[in-house]
């Protein structure tokens, strides 16, 4: 007599699977200074790998060199899009004398309207501003220190990113194999699909958001050029580099651009400007990030917000970066698993829905 075979209550199951997302989340914080970078290698890897394999296969040169040549370009290209901000700052720090002129008479006014609104001097003002600066020059040695190490820290992340970039390029087929055997050969098929998915759609992914930083500094560089802001050109790349950070991107270019066009122009430019930023991000989030970067990653905004929020709790703001691209990557996993289907359905549900329709309404 066949044994029947015994299914877990759903309740069991249910409580195995949070205390499996409860283990992995406490692994994911505690590794973080290995993963972190490791993640972003394996993003740029993905990037660069066309590139590597084009020097390897058409011009001969040998995987060490390819690989390492395709991270010199893309050195390059990030070097050249800091360069354009660094000039642009050059002649923002060229003004100074305006720019404390103007900064100055905004502290007057701001003075002047303190004391009519709390009926509290100029004097005691300055006390208390004398105060907390001598405060902050107290502990200037202990925010030096913060700062030199933070620096620090930086500039070492961003050297094991390239360390580990240029590890996965030159090992890329040994992975490969290497997740290939770990399965049964009755599975290769899915791995192979989800292995040229994930290449795909990373790729796809990251030459969007490129993409939609173009047009968005582009746009901002035109709208703040017809406005007659002085410094458009580095407003422009303000918006559209920050406009990269989901969600939060835009707040923290809405605050420099105002800042910085309040300190070099009129009350009404900085009103104008605000207004401008949000009118490009309304527009960037309805039209351009739907058509450029969601119809890529396929995945709902629901999903999408709930993992920026746990990628910031749990890795801080590399983890915002990283949260759309790993879920994206667990969406074509659960796709090509019978059993971790609705879950793919999950992460994407509304654009699957929409395909049906579509397909349904061809046929008709």
């Amino acid at each position: 007599m066949p044994l029947k075979k015994t299914i877990a209550p759903f309740y069991e199951r249910l409580a195995l699977v949070l205390i499996g997302f409860c283990i992995l989340g406490y692994l994911v914080i505690v590794a973080k200074n290995l993963l972190d970078p490791l993640m972003f290698g394996f993003l740029f890897a993905v990037l660069l790998l066309p590139l590597a394999d084009f020097l390897e296969q058409k011009l001969r040169l040998p995987r060490s060199a390819s690989s390492f040549v395709s991270i010199l370009l893309l050195v390059g290209f990030i070097s050249g899009i800091l360069y354009l901000v660094g000039a642009q700052i050059t002649n923002l720090a060229s003004d100074w004398p305006m720019l404390k002129k103007q900064v100055d008479q905004s502290i007057e006014g701001l003075q002047e309207w303190v004391q009519h609104a709390f009926h509290i001097d100029a004097t005691k003002q300055m006390t208390y501003v004398d105060n907390t600066a001598r405060k902050i020059m107290a502990s200037g040695g202990v925010v030096l220190e913060t700062t030199f190490g933070a620096i620090s820290s930086l500039m070492l992340f961003y050297i094991f990113i390239l360390i580990f970039t240029f590890f996965i390029l030159f090992y890329r087929r040994l992975l490969f194999k290497f997740i290939t055997s770990v399965f049964d050969d009755g599975h290769s098929h899915v791995v192979f699909d989800v292995v040229e998915n994930v290449q795909k759609i990373l790729r796809q992914y990251i030459f969007g958001l490129l993409l939609e930083m173009v047009i968005v500094a582009a746009v901002a560089v035109t709208a703040f050029w017809i406005i007659g802001i002085k410094y458009a050109a580095l407003l422009g790349l303000i918006v559209g580099l920050f406009n990269i950070i989901p969600y939060l991107g835009i707040f923290t270019a809405l605050l420099l651009s105002v800042l910085i066009t309040f300190a070099t122009g009129t009350l009404s430019d900085t009103v104008t400007v605000a207004i401008s930023v949000i009118g490009i991000h309304a527009v960037d989030a309805n039209v351009l990030l739907p058509a450029i970067v969601g119809s890529k990653v396929r995945l709902n905004a629901l999903v999408t917000f709930i993992g920026i929020i746990l990628g910031e709790m749990l890795w801080g703001l590399s983890g915002m970066f990283l949260s759309i691209p790993i879920i994206a990557i667990f969406k074509i996993i659960f796709d090509r698993i019978d059993g971790l289907k609705p879950w793919g359905y999950l992460l994407g549900g509304d654009y699957e829905y929409k395909e049906s329709a579509q397909k349904k309404m061809k046929t008709e």
